[in-house]
């Protein structure tokens, strides 16, 4: 056969060399392995689809590659130039492209072609029309052995050849039709298909999208065919050429060969549809074909980076940082050819990235994105305003201030394009941005996420809902009608009410005011003369539900005349010169509301004419005609043409004065900032009652509260109380005299308390006074109540009931102690002892021990001080203390009120020691059956002396001591825990013979 491209010279050549040195043959052999194995290990197609690119770029014919796989046969065929010998020559020569002055060709380090020796051992190529060449590992080890110079080389390498050094003529070759030059590939064993398999099952349109000169790849495997084309792909390329001084700079570390192809290349390709990459493109840098450098980003990068020598892995360099501001500026510009969707953000890339290369692409991407005019807005930029330099004045002024304003850009045919800088995000409706689009510069159309990541990276301003409603202001606003503001409150959210509590409202007298909170909406045409109150009426054209839902609240009498504003119009109507439009409009509010008396206390503050024709506060004005006129002293009555115009009904719920008026409120606080009525010694009253509240109650921090609070005002000013009692201890007034319930205990109310506390029965208070013909041991300490009440009222107001009330209540022991230590004041023996036993149940706590004490000495009673008073807690000390005055009650009570009064026992003023000499005595055993317990035996004294004083007994260290019967009685009796029988005792000892009668007399007791 023909030897048309010259293989026998190339062998020859090839030979020459390795005879002359082995070494030579042993590092072609290692460099056609490491690309086999190493850079170029899974790059078959790749590299095919690479050949045929060039092919159809030098014959300037559209790129076809057909990959045909039947059994373990691999072929390319592909269209445009047929093989030449510089090409086979090419194919047979290691890092030697004959492509490598060729513009836009891929192929440019002359190794491509090894990626064959991955897979087959016999690779073979021909053109339509012309010889064909063909490689052989067999014959190419066939002829190394054969040559001595090789041998030891060969067996060293374990017979190891490199396979495309030696190239040998073939037969042409079946082109298919249609088709230029076609590759065939045995393929070496299964593994080597199954790879071929999985290659070609990874071929995606980023193999033709970094070979534009290839328009399409065919792959039959096997009977089951599809077709890889690159349609539907958004493609953005920029390139150009090296200038030589760019050459000097750029390609100094690079090889000679790549400094002789002075041009660059840069290609971004995102699919049409929006989404992810397909599956089958591989996230890495293209350069143009794939390499080991991760991008992850969702667009496929091609590129003309150096390569490192491994193939896979960019070179760094000048040239490389070049090249990435490069692919930084096509990448925004790919994003600015994309329509304006969001879809957009997707492809803005965050911060970190895979690698170093695709870090370095993200910075420099997002060194330009947020300055890159890509967003779509519905309203104008703000103006650009800069404020220069003082190197740039024509003359230096230290004290200037100047700035250059820019205009704003004019919309495009589809509106403004803003970059991200100047737009601004609102996550609200499309109908709320359309409203809001001339006042927030920038603003984004409806469907762009505000809390979308991209929204940081490209700066774009988020605004809120609240930023919206500060915006709403100045010239932005001024002239907006009511109706402008209606359609605005139509399309805002209601949901957030926060964010919206700043949002302007007109109203009705054309003001336009902060805030919903505080406005009114009027109902059905609403209520007229209320302009001297103040109000804030939102205009009627403006009236809306988000309104209320912000706090606005709808006129209505009752709502207009709870009004912040009006309550302060009624505060300041006295020192108002139009106070006449104030009552007027007040008035006619509380008619329309149905206000009932004392509902609204603060009412009483209202300037309203007397009858005298001066202006006082309502609160202060009598009803002519009322019951309160006739009662109260020095009263001035309301002008008469107000009674006729409104009526008794409407000025008394105004709060002037016909019955008693009546506070009423609810959940009052007991503390003396929140508690305040107006009323006569309320501070008085609210700390009488946080004493009656226990520790548990008043130690929390927090007040008490009285759920339902009601108190009569003005009593200080009563001038008959007879006739005011009998008002105030009926109905309804009787209500406000019933104790409160503070959280479970029970305590006077402010009306009880206020009577109890003053001079309201006959000229005394009810405290001074106990019910007539109440608990007997009261008498003399308290007088009697006037007739005309009845019992319960009394009791209420704090007359005296029975001696068990007065201790239980606050104060009382001491009150009791106070009047029993009153020389006016007269009790009997019988009495002060009842008493002392009353008070001896008291809990000492509750008492502060009195100065004077009621006491007996020697047989009276009288009034001591405190400091001679002992109390006597056993009889037979009596003797002992009987100059001083007594405390004297049941022995057993003695500790009791020893504590209570803090006096001293008669046992801790005496020592009662006895000092004289006796005889120790039998008891009578007749006493015995009296007084079983009787100690068996005493001592007889002729004169007993006890503490130097005679005694007649004295029970001793447990010794019955004594010098005449009477004595010796008492001690049996007080020995044995029988004080009671201590006189038949006597009797006994005087006549024992009397012991049966004694007995019969005990039995009866």
């Amino acid at each position: 056969m023909d030897d048309v491209f010259g293989t026998a010279r190339m062998r020859a050549a090839v030979l020459t060399a390795w005879q002359a040195s082995p070494a030579r043959f042993r590092e072609d052999a290692n460099a056609e392995e490491d690309f086999a194995l190493g850079g170029y290990r899974d790059r078959l197609i790749v590299e095919l689809a690479q050949n045929a690119a060039d092919a159809a770029l030098r014959a300037g014919v559209p790129g076809v590659l057909r990959l045909t796989l039947r059994g373990d046969v691999l072929t390319a065929a592909n269209t445009g130039e047929p093989l030449t010998a510089a090409g086979v020559e090419g194919l047979s020569t290691l890092r030697v492209s004959a492509k490598r002055d060729d513009v836009g060709a891929a192929g440019r380090f002359g190794v491509g072609f090894a990626a064959v020796v991955s897979v087959t051992d016999a690779p073979s190529i021909g053109s339509r029309g012309s010889a064909a060449v063909r490689w052989s590992r067999v014959e190419t080890s066939a002829i190394v052995a054969g040559t001595p110079e090789l041998a030891g080389e060969l067996a060293d390498r374990g017979g190891h050849v490199p396979l495309l050094r030696l190239p040998f003529p073939a037969e042409p070759m079946d082109v298919p039709d249609g088709f230029d030059t076609l590759v065939r590939l045995p393929l070496r064993d299964a593994a080597a298909v199954e790879a071929v398999r999985v290659m070609l099952a990874e071929t995606s349109p980023a193999l033709l999208l970094g070979l534009p000169a290839l328009e399409r790849i065919e792959i039959d495997i096997d009977g089951d065919e599809r077709v890889v084309t690159a349609e539907s792909w958004r493609v953005v390329s920029a390139s150009g050429e090296f200038t030589p001084e760019q050459v000097a700079e750029l390609f100094a570390d690079r090889p000679t060969e790549e400094r002789a192809r002075p041009y660059w290349s840069v290609r971004w390709a995102v699919p049409e549809e929006p989404g992810p990459l397909p599956a089958t493109v591989r996230p890495v840098v293209h350069a143009p074909t794939p390499s080991d450098e991760p991008l992850d980003l969702p667009a496929l990068l091609i590129v003309s980076f150096p390569m490192a020598t491994d193939r896979r892995h960019v070179a760094k360099g000048p040239l490389t940082d070049f090249l990435v501001e490069h692919v930084a500026e096509a990448y925004v510009e790919l994003l600015r050819s994309l329509p304006r969707t969001p879809r957009l953000l997707d492809l803005v890339p965050a911060l970190m990235g895979k690698g170093e290369l695709d870090a370095m692409i993200r910075r420099a991407i997002l060194r330009r994105l947020p300055d890159a005019p890509l967003l779509p807005a519905l309203s104008a930029p703000a103006p650009a305003v800069q404020t220069p330099s003082f190197a740039d004045a024509e003359l230096y002024d230290p004290d200037a201030e100047w700035t250059v304003e820019h205009p704003v850009p004019e919309p495009g045919p589809d509106g403004w394009v803003v970059s991200g800088r100047e737009a601004a995000v609102v996550p609200a409706s499309g109908e709320l941005l359309e409203v809001i689009a001339p006042i927030v510069p920038g603003l984004l159309p409806a469907g762009w996420p505000a809390r979308h990541p991209a929204m940081t990276v490209l700066g774009v301003r988020q605004v809120g809902l609240a930023d919206v409603a500060d915006m709403l202001s100045g010239e932005v606003v001024e002239g907006k009608d009511p109706a402008w503001w209606r359609a605005l409150y139509d399309v805002l959210p209601g949901d957030d009410p926060e964010a919206l509590g700043a949002l302007p409202v007109p109203l009705a007298d054309g003001r336009l005011v902060r805030g919903p909170r505080g406005t009114l909406i009027m109902r059905d045409g609403g209520l007229e003369d209320l302009g001297p109150l103040g109000l804030r009426i939102v205009h009627p054209d403006a009236a809306h539900p988000l309104l209320l839902r912000l706090g606005a609240a709808e006129a209505t009498p009752r709502t207009v005349l709870e009004d912040p504003l009006t309550k302060a119009a009624v505060a300041e109507s006295l020192d108002n010169p139009d106070h006449e439009a104030v009552a007027r409009a007040v008035l006619s509010l509380v008619d329309a509301a149905g206000i009932a008396p004392g509902e609204c206390p603060w009412l009483g503050e209202l300037a309203l004419r007397g009858a005298d024709g001066e202006l006082y506060a309502a609160g202060d004005l009598l009803l002519p005609g009322g019951a309160l006129a006739r009662i109260l002293e020095d009263g001035v009555l309301v002008a008469d043409d107000l009674v006729e115009r409104y009526g008794s009904r409407v000025l008394v719920a105004a709060g002037v004065l016909d019955g008693f008026a009546v506070v009423n409120d609810h959940d009052v606080l007991l503390d003396h900032d929140e508690c305040d009525h107006d009323l006569d010694g309320e501070d008085e009253w609210l700390d009488h009652v946080l004493d009656l509240l226990p520790d548990d109650v008043t130690g929390t921090g927090l007040p008490p509260v009285v759920a339902d609070f009601s108190a009569v005002r003005d009593l200080e000013l009563v001038a008959d109380w007879p006739a005011a009692l009998e008002l105030l201890t009926r109905p309804p007034l009787r209500a406000a005299l019933l104790p409160l319930r503070v959280q479970g205990v029970e305590v006077p109310s402010y009306t009880a308390w206020w009577l109890a506390e003053h001079p309201v029965l006959d000229g005394r208070r009810p405290r001074e006074l106990r019910l007539p013909g109440a608990d007997p041991l009261l008498t003399g300490l308290y007088g009697d109540a006037p007739p005309g009440l009845d019992d319960a009222a009394l009791a209420m107001i704090g007359v005296r009931t029975t001696l068990a009330d007065l201790l239980a209540s606050h104060g009382g022991p001491e009150e009791l102690l106070d009047l029993m230590a009153d020389p006016e004041i007269e009790l009997d023996r019988a009495q002060l002892r009842s008493l002392w036993i009353a008070l001896a149940g008291v809990d000492p706590s509750r008492v502060a021990p009195p100065e004077r004490v009621r006491a007996v000495r020697d047989g009276q009673i009288v009034v001591a001080d405190a400091e001679e008073a002992v109390v006597v807690e056993a009889p037979d000390l009596l003797q002992l203390v009987a100059h001083r005055p007594l405390v004297l009650a049941p022995f057993d009570l003695a500790e009791a009120l020893s504590e209570l009064l803090e006096l001293p026992l008669a046992g801790e003023v005496a020592a009662g020691e006895v000092t004289s000499s006796g005889e120790v005595r039998r008891v009578p055993p007749q006493v015995r059956s009296l007084v079983p317990t009787a100690p068996e035996t005493y001592v007889y004294h002729d004169k007993l002396v006890v503490d130097g004083v005679e005694c007649t007994w004295r029970f001793y260290d447990g010794t019955v001591h004594c010098s005449n019967v009477e004595g010796l009685a008492r001690g049996l009796a007080w020995a044995a825990g029988q004080w009671g029988d201590r006189l038949a005792v006597a009797a006994l000892l005087r006549d024992p013979a009397a012991v049966p009668l004694l007995l019969a007399e005990a039995d009866l007791q």
